[in-house]
């Protein structure tokens, strides 16, 4: 198989769709993905494979430039894993070329980290991407939004906004999540953990 025939990579953002979640901190992944496509200069549009939007582009320039796919899938949160699952198999692209971006409430706000396979720490988007696909193993970018403030429910708060403090930092966040995602497509896993781990 040639590098132009090799399948893409499949990037996804886990959120709820609706203008009355877009802002919410369960929905990072979402944002995450609206910048890849932007970066790309591709639009998402809404698939008539799966329910989602869906936009396909090339991290740069020639054949041997990474191609990738980005969804969005629009089913809500505890169902994603369907469109996911579809699209894979659309594509060829297998569990290990799949990397989800979503919110983590184990890491503090202002943290990313990248990991392959493990638990769903509780995560529907995540948790319904595993049972879709029929194993844990493919990528995820953690995006830290930290634990909520006093007694508030956890499912209250990641469908909330974030805090005036949080938004002044949250452009340079989701750039840097999405330079995490193209750097695990050009330089690999290995390589862009040592790189964006640090802070």
């Amino acid at each position: 198989m040639t590098e132009s025939e090799q399948a893409p990579w499949l990037v996804v953002g886990l959120g709820n769709p609706g203008a009355e979640y877009a802002g919410h901190r369960h929905n990072v992944g979402f944002m995450v993905v609206d910048l890849l496509a932007e970066r790309l200069r591709v639009k998402m549009s809404r698939s008539r494979r799966v329910s989602g939007e869906v936009a396909e582009g090339r991290l740069g320039v020639g054949v041997a430039a990474p191609r990738l796919v980005l969804l969005k899938p629009l089913t809500y949160m505890n169902l994603s894993g369907g469109p996911v699952a579809t699209l894979a198999r659309f594509y060829k692209t297998t569990p290990a070329q799949v990397i989800a971006v979503h919110d983590e409430l184990d890491i503090d706000f202002g943290q990313l980290r990248l990991k392959s396979g493990g638990g769903e720490g509780g995560h529907n988007g995540l948790r319904s991407m595993s049972k879709s696909l029929g194993t844990k193993d493919y990528l995820r970018v953690r995006f830290g939004i930290g634990r909520p403030p006093g007694r508030q429910d956890p499912a209250d708060y990641v469908l909330s906004n974030f805090s005036p403090v949080e938004r002044k930092e949250l452009d340079f966040l989701l750039d840097r999540a999405a330079d995490v995602v193209e750097s695990v497509l050009t330089q690999g896993l290995e390589h862009t953990q040592n790189t964006y781990h640090g802070g």
